[in-house]
């Protein structure tokens, strides 16, 4: 991938020792992580140690709640209580929020340190561990204090897919079909043929990865082609935040989609097929379609959105498969509209 400088993403089975590899050059390495995969969590600091590097293992919440500045705080606090210079470097460890606090972690200490993310979800996978966006929650909304800070290298092993439990298995799918509906109907097809993804993961680990590097080396920072990454983000985020983080990243932004494929048929901009396949294929891949969360509480939270402009919402949506846009200022009524077509009857 490109963005401020080059970086590798290496994908495959069994490849702890490229973290190894990738560590070069530092003699301190801090391992943000969470609670599991701990087996492979220990093999890899195990593995640093072994090629001379002093490891730091900083655990922390997995999930959402990790994604606090009072956790970011007490990494702080470690890595100065352990002498990390701009030299040293830091090892994400987990889900995608947990490389997402990583990432911060290293994007705020000394203005910038090394990162290395190895995402052990197919959320992580596939979105937040590669790109390059690193953030923290606050109350009035997600990842809303946070930085542009691409890693090194990002390390996906598929075996720790294995373990993954089914539902976050599936909420990672949510980000891949996501891909293919902004950038590849390959994925479509795939997912189509085999709703569990399984068939063709690592196909469609690496078309998903495919689709992000190619938007992120022209548009780092989010001021052009990157927003279309955002499809189903809108509501989503506002989903989670509502919910207090109970539902999950990929199950909100299934239902984001939903909701911005009834917008822009709403809008006129897309046909009712290509809209109504969102639900079918998503409900076929087990994830939500509906909401029941009251409209006025959502709209609060979009308004603060960071794809806002003043007090005007913007939305990423389709004009066909693979043709994405920005709408701008979207009339309530067709919100509204767009809305009801996922309350549960």
């Amino acid at each position: 991938m490109r963005g401020r400088a080059p970086y590798v993403v290496t994908i495959g089975s069994g490849i702890a020792e490229q973290v190894v590899s990738d560590a070069q050059g530092a003699m301190r390495v801090a391992l943000i992580h969470g609670p599991q995969p701990e087996h492979a969590r220990q093999q890899i600091a195990e593995l640093l140690r072994i090629a001379g590097h002093e490891v730091t293992s900083i655990a922390v919440p997995d999930g959402e709640s990790g994604k606090d500045i009072d956790v970011a705080r007490r990494c702080w606090e470690i890595l100065g209580g352990n002498g990390f210079t701009r030299s040293d470097l830091i090892v994400g460890f987990g889900g995608g929020a947990i490389t997402d606090l990583a990432g911060f972690v290293a994007a705020t200490w000394l203005r910038g340190v090394r990162l290395i993310n190895v995402p052990t979800t197919l959320l992580g996978m596939v979105d937040a561990a590669v790109g390059g966006k690193t953030g923290i929650n606050v109350a009035a909304g997600k990842n809303l204090v946070g930085a542009f800070h691409p890693p090194d290298a990002v390390v996906v092993d598929l075996e720790f897919l294995e373990s993954l439990p089914e539902a976050e298995y599936r909420s990672g799918l949510a980000e891949v079909v996501k891909c293919g509906f902004i950038a590849d109907p390959v994925i479509l097809e795939l997912l189509t043929a085999d709703p569990s993804g399984r068939a063709h993961q690592a196909d469609l680990v690496v078309r998903a990865v495919r689709v992000k590097a190619e938007v992120v080396s022209e548009d780092l920072t989010d001021v052009g082609r990157r927003e279309m990454l955002n499809y189903g983000h809108t509501l989503g985020h506002a989903i989670e935040s509502v919910s207090d983080y109970s539902v999950r990243h990929g199950e909100a932004i299934a239902i984001g989609m939903v909701f911005a494929a009834q917008l822009a048929r709403h809008c006129g901009l897309l046909d009712r097929r290509s809209a109504g396949r969102h639900r079918e294929l998503l409900s076929a891949m087990g994830l939500p379609t509906t909401c029941a969360a009251p409209m006025a509480d959502l709209l609060a939270r979009m308004r603060v959105d960071k794809k806002a402009r003043g007090a005007q919402l913007r939305f990423v949506v389709l004009e066909d498969i693979a043709r994405p846009r920005i709408l701008e200022g979207p009339d309530e009524d067709l919100i509204a509209a767009a809305y009801a077509d996922l309350v549960p009857s």
